[in-house]
């Protein structure tokens, strides 16, 4: 999956005087290109997640994550202000994540019940509680917290979105793309990759061969303009884990990605890098 930038960013040192911060306390908030709810979605925030505010309206805050700085539009009533106080805490804790595929969170304070999805970041947690100025969370499920990444845990993380659905701009295994599925994967283990695929393939050492690609290696794919649209993840020598249609294990060689259900080719390699 690949989409064009759309809003230049702000430079922190002209707005760091009235800088705002909020936070996702939802399962998911879909971020759009536009402010309006017709605006197709371009990425998703999950739970935990931190953003910086750079403009709002009466309806519609335009936010810039702090994973990736990618820049998106939420509706204003899912937007969930914080201290700077709390969002400092937030950014120099080492990061939990939730590491089922879907687990649940309760509002000790309103005793909301609600899914959180893996990869959901658990900010300032502290035996099962997170506390986020004046929200109070119970979470009792099972987390990651950064390990080193090997090629094992990556494909094991990897493994848990088999057959999600593909959704554009999705980030979960209810709904995912191809850039935010490895992007995903790969946060669980203390990676932060880039949103899209374009800017994911800027990164990590380039190989010379498909032979020389290792599980957790990333594979990059471009359409007839050059231009690099998908992205997958290595499992083992000539097989690649990706999101197309849903998220599926298919052949690969240096032609590209083959679907032994059509017995054609999907995608066309460009270029395999190593990221870890």
């Amino acid at each position: 999956m690949t989409k064009i930038p759309f809003f230049k960013s702000h430079d922190k040192s002209d707005i760091c005087h009235t800088m705002k911060h909020g936070i996702c306390l939802l399962s998911h908030i879909p971020g759009r290109k536009k402010p309006a709810d017709s605006s197709e979605m371009i990425t998703q925030l999950i739970f935990g997640d931190t953003y910086e505010v750079l403009e709002e309206t009466e309806k519609w805050v335009l936010i810039k994550q702090n994973l990736d700085d990618y820049e998106s539009w939420i509706c204003i009533k899912q937007h969930h202000p914080i201290s700077e106080e709390a969002f400092q805490q937030i950014e120099k804790e080492q990061a939990v994540y939730v590491n089922d595929l879907i687990s649940v969170v309760t509002n000790t304070v309103s005793g909301e019940v609600f899914p959180v999805v893996f990869g959901s970041r658990l900010p300032l947690i502290k035996e099962g509680i997170m506390q986020i100025d004046n929200e109070t969370f119970n979470f009792d499920g099972e987390t990651a917290s950064c390990a080193q990444p090997t090629a094992d845990s990556i494909i094991e993380s990897a493994y848990l979105y088999l057959n999600a659905p593909y959704l554009w701009g999705g980030k979960s295994p209810l709904g995912v793309d191809c850039s935010g599925f490895v992007q995903m994967v790969y946060k669980v283990h203390g990676l932060n990759l880039p949103r899209d695929a374009y800017q994911q393939a800027e990164i990590g050492t380039t190989l010379s061969f498909v032979e020389e690609a290792d599980a957790g290696d990333l594979a990059f794919f471009d359409n007839e303009d050059g231009k690099i649209i998908h992205v997958g993840i290595v499992t083992e020598p000539g097989k690649i884990i990706h999101a197309s249609g849903k998220v599926r294990i298919d052949l690969m060689d240096h032609y590209g990605i083959f679907n032994q259900e059509t017995g054609k080719y999907s995608h066309k390699l460009r270029i395999l890098k190593k990221v870890f």
